[in-house]
């Protein structure tokens, strides 16, 4: 079924919705759960949570993209688990990688004012690789070991393709004024 179908069920309170927004993209959604807590067993949790997220948030909500929106729902569910835990072990090196993100993001817990368009302007910007490896690292939490499989590259390549990203990054804001 098309996302559009699936999010007319949805509109139309129609409990088939949830049960092919699972088929379509509950894979996807529990995948990025465990990779992000390190557990099969709190990725499930989250990702219940999620069609059910969904399910309160459409309508009014009409998202464009229906893998995208859920994505995005099942990440924000597990990185607040993630921090409720206040655990950074076996969390498949999530926090690693938010770590590394931190230094280049603005103070203050919240995004500022133009910061989000900003942020997709940046992404634009960049060649499709790094657009991939960034997102890929920072987005979906996957390590740099399996970012050079899946490019056929080594880890230190990855790890510097991704600095100098960071660094573009940084540059941006600061050049933006930015407070970093």
């Amino acid at each position: 079924m098309k996302d559009e179908e699936i999010i007319t069920l949805y509109f139309a309170r129609d409990e088939r919705a949830i049960r092919e927004t699972e088929q379509a993209y509950g894979k996807l959604c529990l995948a990025l759960a465990e990779r992000i807590l390190g557990s099969r067993e709190d990725g499930e949790e989250c990702v219940n949570d999620t069609w059910l997220r969904t399910w309160n948030s459409i309508p009014p909500q009409r998202p464009h993209s229906l893998a995208a929106y859920v994505t995005r729902i099942t990440r924000n569910l597990s990185l607040d688990r993630l921090k409720a835990r206040g655990r950074k072990k076996r969390d498949g090196g999530f926090s690693a990688a938010l770590d590394e993100l931190e230094d280049c993001l603005p103070d203050g817990g919240t995004l500022p004012d133009g910061l989000p368009d900003l942020l997709d302007e940046f992404l634009d910007g960049l060649d499709d690789t790094e657009r991939r490896l960034f997102m890929g690292r920072y987005w979906y939490g996957y390590t740099p070991d399996r970012l050079a499989a899946a490019y056929g590259m080594t880890a230190n390549a990855v790890n510097l393709r991704i600095k100098r990203t960071r660094d573009k990054l940084r540059a941006l804001l600061t050049e933006r004024r930015y407070r970093i």
